[in-house]
């Protein structure tokens, strides 16, 4: 299964209140990724967020279309306010009001990715 990992620029000193605003973070009910027609497009597998100093990173075990994860992800009510509280904490702010400026900002703070390896499932 494919991984991505995201960034977030965060003022170092806000671990812990950084935590706090995940600590509560759930799933969404499905992880079924629907595309544009509908049909399902992929399925989030599943999200590890880690914090040092003054970087986040959020890695995204999916399967399918990268695009239609992030479209769904900007619509997802828990995603939403995550990114809103997260606000008073970026030291560089994240467009992420709309969908299509989550889309953008989810793709210009991924990590390239350099090697995924596991074992057959």
């Amino acid at each position: 299964m494919p991984f991505t990992a995201i960034t977030y620029d965060i003022k170092s000193g806000y671990e812990d209140q950084v935590a706090e605003v995940f600590s509560g973070f759930q799933r969404p009910r499905s992880a079924v990724v629907p595309g544009a027609d509908g049909e399902q497009a992929g399925r989030i597998l599943a999200t590890a967020v880690f914090i040092r100093d003054n970087l986040l990173v959020r890695f995204i075990e999916f399967e399918g279309d990268l695009d239609a994860v992030a479209r769904h992800m900007a619509v997802q009510p828990g995603v939403q306010e995550v990114e809103r509280k997260l606000k008073p904490y970026l030291r560089s702010p994240r467009d992420t009001g709309t969908p299509e400026g989550f889309v953008r900002t989810f793709k210009s703070s991924m990590l390239r990715s350099i090697t995924q390896l596991a074992v057959p499932r």
